[in-house]
């Protein structure tokens, strides 16, 4: 599925492809439980909130870490991006994160600081627990 794409302001292309990286870059990490790769596309200060519930960084990289990861429980790999919205050095980015029992959609915000793109929060929440 191609994800939508918007933009109030021109972009670059490099834009574009600097935030998918990072998104490929958090379903790599996501998927191989891999703690440094998912440190390095967040920033310090990034939030992780649910409805339920939220977690600081430090927190979620030690349970990422605490867990084994669907790679090693031999889980399909079927992340995909449903969109991403650009307003200069801005972004959100809708993703579909289906890992372990659950059907997440993450909505990620991200900001260009120093020509590099980061995350800087992570909203989620699973959409099985709300079809069911």
């Amino acid at each position: 599925m191609s994800p939508s794409i918007k933009s109030t302001v021109d972009i670059t292309q490099s834009d574009f492809q600097q935030i998918t990286q990072v998104i490929e870059y958090y379903f790599n990490g996501l998927y191989n439980g891999d703690t440094q790769l998912l440190d390095n596309i967040f920033q310090n200060e990034s939030w992780l909130i649910t409805p339920c519930g939220r977690r600081n960084k430090k927190q979620w990289l030690k349970d990422v870490a605490n867990r084994a990861s669907p790679k090693e429980l031999q889980q399909d790999y079927l992340f995909s991006i449903l969109a991403i919205d650009i307003i200069s050095d801005q972004a959100m980015v809708k993703v579909y994160c289906p890992i372990f029992e659950f059907k997440y959609i993450d909505f990620l915000g991200l900001i260009k600081s120093d020509n590099q793109w980061q995350i800087v929060s992570k909203m989620y929440t699973d959409v099985a627990v709300q079809s069911s």
